[in-house]
């Protein structure tokens, strides 16, 4: 038998309503909470295309090198941070850099962790243990969904850690949200300077060289440890790498508290609805 009810049936269904008053009440509770989410939404959207903007004019475009080899002030730059930054280009394998920054191996510049899938069995979603990834299904716009957890975790990420999709597809990103477990199709890395937001903001920007690995395999893209660590970047000194973490920082930490409190939302949402009509129910 089909599982599906015909739209005959649907029509001659009845179910239970409260007042239109009540209903428009309802409606504006739980609208002023959808807002309050979507407007999260949206500015942590803004506030993540301007820490990107941010990376790219210091470590992909080079801007304050490039005004102080013109002889002028880097905008908006004080002067402290401005001078970090040299005032001359030399030629690398990747092109011209800044005078003093390096060509380097991913494996030189971050700390990786490959993650390892445990036993079956130590699954549970009532949250025993630590929060555990095992790829992009898990992963939302800046940190992944609390769906599994793990009592024997085998691989383990840091909160802070930029988390990278290594398997079908390679390439996304996320940031661990809380210390967590990390199963195969997910890898954590970390600068070697300890610079969290440098990591996730530097990974987003080498995401074409990463995307190329999507091509690996026979019917799923992946990368591998060493593949991985084999990636050429452009490198910064790390004192560099920490002043942008700093700059960014306040940005990231408003992405994360507006993301935190949406999720508180979104519960009390979910949570309210069968109270409010359970409650007209009890009245009528």
């Amino acid at each position: 038998m089909a599982d599906y009810v015909r739209l005959t049936d649907q029509r001659r269904m009845h179910i239970s309503l409260p007042p239109l008053p009540e209903q428009k009440r309802i409606a504006h509770i739980l609208g002023t909470l959808d807002d309050k989410i979507e407007l999260n939404r949206r500015m942590c959207r803004t506030l993540e295309e301007m820490a990107r903007a941010l990376f790219k004019s210091w470590f992909v475009d080079f801007d304050p090198v490039r005004a102080k080899a013109e002889g002028r002030q880097p905008a908006g730059m004080d002067a402290a941070t401005a001078a970090l930054f040299p005032d001359s280009f030399v030629d690398s394998k990747l092109g011209p850099i800044p005078e003093g920054w390096e060509v380097r191996s991913l494996g030189d510049e971050f700390e990786v962790t490959m993650g390892q899938s445990p036993p079956g069995q130590t699954y549970n979603s009532n949250g025993d243990g630590l929060p555990f990834y095992q790829g992009r299904a898990d992963f939302g716009f800046r940190f992944p969904a609390l769906r599994i957890y793990c009592t024997a975790p085998t691989r383990l990420a840091n909160k802070g850690d930029t988390l990278l999709s290594v398997r079908a597809p390679v390439g996304d990103l996320n940031v661990a949200l809380f210390n967590c477990a990390i199963g195969r199709g997910v890898a954590a890395l970390r600068h070697r300077s300890g610079a969290a937001s440098y990591t996730y903001h530097s990974l987003q920007a080498h995401q074409d060289d990463l995307l190329l690995f999507e091509a690996n395999g026979t019917v799923f893209g992946s990368v591998s440890g060493k593949e991985l660590a084999a990636v050429r970047l452009v490198a910064p000194p790390d004192v560099l790498a920490k002043q942008f973490a700093t700059a960014v920082g306040p940005l990231d930490d408003e992405i994360e508290n507006r993301t935190v409190q949406s999720q508180g939302l979104a519960n009390a949402r979910d949570a309210l609805l069968p109270r409010l009509l359970g409650r007209e129910e009890r009245q009528g």
